[in-house]
């Protein structure tokens, strides 16, 4: 299996099968594509060749668009854009995230109106094949010229400069190059403002925080079911009629979900209360809202990874230059933005359900903090302390909430004087996930440690359970086996946590 890049527009589970290394990118070959790109650059050579103005070619870059660029200068003006915008700080992408940001890039480059070689794209592609992947540092972009900073490191490996990921290993790119027999293939007039002025590190984060809820959202789901099942709940709060009664369509998803979970020996029994707590009876009204909103979220995303988002913009077929801002992210700040809420709530849920299964005074009879110890009950705790790092993270992830976008700043001498931030407002969302995958992870492994405790008390058989939580069940336990005496849990946590990522991809694979 191979994505094809070119004609047709690629889709979040493209970037995100090719950001996990699944599969690799092919530029289409296709006789159209190759005359949009080549016409693009053909177009741009003969404005040079004719003398004419071109913003950020014969020009300086920003406020100082009014420079002249003396014409033997050309060609080192792009050099110089990618050297002075190297002054990133913080973390680094890792290496899913920046080959999700190659494959943006690459996605935008090939709408054939950006004026670089077709050398170039095929380059971009082997270099993304081979598994060769820029370092970027996460911070320094305020999303609108784009996000400079950091694809100036994505630029700066063609120019055999920075540093790349390759097998694991960060290691000087002319080092590498010279290992492998490869020649940069440096930047023409145009293109390191091409590769650097767009959305392209922010659509990427898009890309993979959209999987990354999507996932949450089902797993959610399911922990939920399994909590229902642990306290011993009322299953009939997912009654077909209460949601056919008010028809989101996501909210009556999960609740389809959660009705396939429940067996009819479940189901017939008397629950434990007429109506449970809301973070139970409520919960696919708290997960379908997220459900919802990726559905509408997907356009979004995907009209930003297929389009043209640098400027300017060079119409070879038509022979048109134009000026305008489709760098700005917008679109994706508002994404990722609203998106992060979804998340923080569905964290916010599972949290609840957590301090409903340890409390005895909530839990319909569990033993206090899920404690398993057969004696000397008094000594062991459980789940306790798992519930409060849970309720920690839920509350960093909460706080996390407040939208970035509202922050715009004026920077640039003013001409970048409205940007959209919504790389900060990406990077947000995916500390939101990770905090919340935390969550999950947590509450699955008490949920499995609850319907222990019924299965071992007889309040519960296996046939009440089900096939499809004893699987689950299953699943968490060769991870983080049935919690009897006290013993640490962080690798336990760690270790689904990791699963839980790891799985991300699955519904993807081919």
């Amino acid at each position: 299996m191979k994505i094809e890049i070119g004609l047709e527009p690629l889709r979040i589970e493209d970037v995100v099968l090719v950001a996990k290394n699944r599969v690799p990118l092919t530029l289409s070959t296709a006789p159209a594509f190759r005359q949009k790109i080549e016409a693009s650059h053909r177009y741009l050579s003969s404005l040079l060749e004719r003398g004419q103005e071109v913003y950020g070619v014969t020009t300086g870059y920003g406020d100082s668009c009014t420079t002249v660029v003396d014409r033997e200068l050309i060609e080192e003006l792009p050099r110089n854009l990618v050297r002075y915008h190297n002054c990133g700080l913080g973390d680094f992408f890792n290496e899913s995230e920046a080959r999700a940001i190659q494959v943006s890039r690459i996605a935008s480059l090939t709408q054939g109106v950006s004026g670089v070689r077709m050398e170039l794209l095929e380059f971009l592609v082997d270099q993304l094949n081979r598994g060769i992947s820029p370092r970027i540092p996460k911070e320094g972009s305020v999303g609108a010229s784009g996000d400079l900073t950091p694809l100036s490191y994505l630029a700066a490996t063609l120019l055999g400069e920075g540093e790349v990921m390759y097998r694991g290993e960060v290691r000087p790119t002319m080092d590498l190059y010279r290992e492998l027999g490869i020649e940069p293939i440096g930047l023409k007039p145009k293109e390191g403002l091409a590769i650097m002025n767009g959305t392209a590190v922010m659509t990427a984060l898009a890309c993979l925080a959209f999987r990354r809820a999507e996932h949450v959202c089902e797993i959610a789901t399911k922990v939920t079911a399994a909590n229902v099942l642990a306290i011993l709940g009322n299953p009939r709060h997912f009654d077909e009629l209460l949601f056919s009664a008010k028809p989101h369509p996501g909210q009556s998803a999960v609740a389809t979900w959660l009705r396939g979970e429940f067996t009819e020996s479940f189901v017939t029994m008397k629950a434990g209360r007429l109506q449970d707590r809301y973070s139970l009876r409520c919960a696919p009204h708290v997960v379908g809202v997220a459900v919802d909103a990726l559905r509408a979220f997907r356009s979004f995303i995907e009209i930003e990874l297929n389009s043209a988002n640098d400027n300017p913009l060079i119409d070879g077929e038509n022979g048109k230059i134009v000026h305008g801002g489709n760098f700005y992210g917008g679109h994706i700040a508002f994404v990722m933005d609203s998106l992060k809420v979804q998340v923080a709530n569905v964290a916010d849920l599972l949290d609840r359900q957590l301090a409903l299964l340890v409390d005895p005074k909530f839990n319909n009879g569990l033993p206090a903090n899920l404690s398993g110890s057969r004696r000397g009950r008094s000594v062991h705790h459980g789940y306790k302390a798992v519930q409060i790092a849970a309720s920690a993270w839920t509350a960093e992830a909460l706080k996390q909430s407040l939208p970035a976008s509202i922050f715009s700043r004026s920077t640039e001498c003013h001409n970048q004087d409205k940007v959209s931030m919504g790389t900060i407002a990406a990077r947000d969302c995916i500390r939101s996930l990770e905090l919340t995958e935390q969550v999950v992870a947590a509450s699955a492994m008490a949920a499995a440690q609850a319907i222990e405790l019924r299965l071992a008390s007889g309040e519960l058989t296996r046939e009440q359970v089900g096939d499809s939580l004893l699987g689950f069940q299953s699943q968490v336990f060769a991870l983080s086996p049935f919690l009897e005496n006290d013993r640490p849990l962080d690798r336990d946590l760690r270790k689904v946590v990791e699963a839980l990522r790891e799985r991300q991809v699955r519904g993807y694979d081919a």
